[in-house]
């Protein structure tokens, strides 16, 4: 058998190097060929046969037989979630990843979910999914397509800014925890690994040398996100990225910030208003501003949390994310931040222990005000971080 397959290689090797070698020839001398393409006739058809493919085995009806045994703590310990949130989002979703149409018969929506929610929340790869699920490549890589499109839609009812009321509550439940007052989300980036895209890969590589796409979000104190932007290529700073966000559109508006209301992040943002940073350690900062600094990033480290959190729950998130399209990896991403928050809101916590570390600083942002305008923005905006610094000395933290 091993010398047959020495011959047949040796075979296609040799029919491969003809076809070069005839493709490159010059017409005038194509009548000397005949020989040649005689010799294509008869090996051609070894060079082009398929080898028969090992079978890959598989685990026959581990989701109707063996699943089913697992403990509730076995199930979450693999698909991240305890099996009540996976009803109640099977149920949620469930109408969506049924076939509506006429046509080949699909796997159930359940089954759906499970490979989906495994794809995200382990780094498995497809190969791997398709052996415990028993499914072709084909068909998990639409499982994963359809619950990412179903998640998707819910995401404008499950992220979204807090109205009046509910920023009051967040206000007083932030100052709780920081000392720091009118606080109504935590701002910050974090990149996702991707691999090098076809198009512009350079844009894509960060300044830690891998490629990435960025997740900006905004989230409360229970770390909940209430607003994420997705897709922007990682050389981009956080503060590019934010302005190429619709927060940057909120800042100055009273409906989205009620009763001088702000964010906090860190010092890669621009201070506005709204948006309360530190102040730049140049090594001479005061006791006061050193409080400041010290309550803000109290406030702050909610963003942290939830992003820990996203890719302790969802550790695809941690590694490099086996995608080949970019223009599908947004979704992915939204659809996992959709499952971390429906999973606050049933109180299905990770474990703590497989919380992904803090997120590192971005670098800090020059002064960009230009013009009167901007200047008086400015302006106002270190008004009013004197203003709170002044204020947080008296409290005790």
């Amino acid at each position: 058998m091993a010398g047959e397959a020495d011959v047949n290689r040796q075979r296609a090797l040799v029919g491969i190097n003809l076809i070069l070698r005839h493709l490159i020839e010059d017409e005038s001398e194509s009548s000397s060929s005949d020989e040649e393409l005689d010799i294509l006739e008869r090996f051609l058809p070894d060079a082009l046969r398929v080898r028969r493919r090992r079978k890959v085995p598989r685990l026959e009806n581990y989701v109707e037989e063996v699943m089913p045994l697992w403990t509730d703590n076995d199930f979450k310990s693999h698909f991240r979630m305890s099996r009540a949130t996976f009803e109640y989002v099977l149920g949620v979703i469930g109408n969506r990843l049924a076939r509506n149409q006429p046509g080949r018969a699909m796997i159930s929506p359940e089954k759906q979910f499970l490979i989906a929610l495994w794809r995200m929340a382990t780094p498995d790869s497809y190969r791997s999914v398709c052996e415990k699920f028993n499914v072709s490549r084909s068909t998990a890589l639409l499982s994963v397509r359809r619950v990412t499109r179903a998640l998707v839609t819910l995401a404008p009812a499950l992220i979204r800014w807090p109205r009046q009321e509910r920023c009051q509550t967040i206000a007083q439940e932030f100052e709780a925890i920081s000392a720091f007052p009118k606080v109504i989300g935590a701002i910050g980036g974090t990149h996702i690994h991707i691999p090098a895209p076809i198009v512009n890969p350079e844009a894509y590589l960060n300044r830690k040398s891998y490629h990435s796409i960025q997740l900006q979000g905004v989230c409360d104190h229970k770390a909940r996100f209430i607003n994420c932007s997705i897709g922007h290529a990682g050389s981009l700073p956080n503060q590019r990225v934010f302005c190429l966000s619709e927060v940057q559109d909120f800042l100055g508006d009273d409906n989205k910030f009620p009763a001088d209301c702000h964010l906090v992040g860190d010092s890669a943002y621009e201070l506005h208003k709204n948006l309360m940073v530190p102040y730049r350690d140049n090594g001479h900062l005061s006791q006061r501003q050193k409080h400041f600094n010290f309550c803000l990033s109290s406030a702050r480290i909610a963003i942290e949390r939830a992003f820990g959190q996203l890719k302790g729950r969802f550790r695809s998130l941690l590694h490099c994310l086996p995608m080949i399209d970019t223009a599908e990896v947004p979704d992915f991403i939204l659809a996992c931040c959709v499952l971390h928050n429906i999973c606050i809101l049933m109180g299905d916590e990770v474990d703590e222990c497989l919380t992904a570390e803090p997120l590192e600083e971005g670098a800090d942002v020059p002064n960009l005000a230009e013009g009167a305008g901007q200047a008086a923005v400015q302006g106002a905006a270190n008004v009013k971080r004197d203003a709170i610094c002044a204020q947080l000395i008296l409290r005790d933290v």
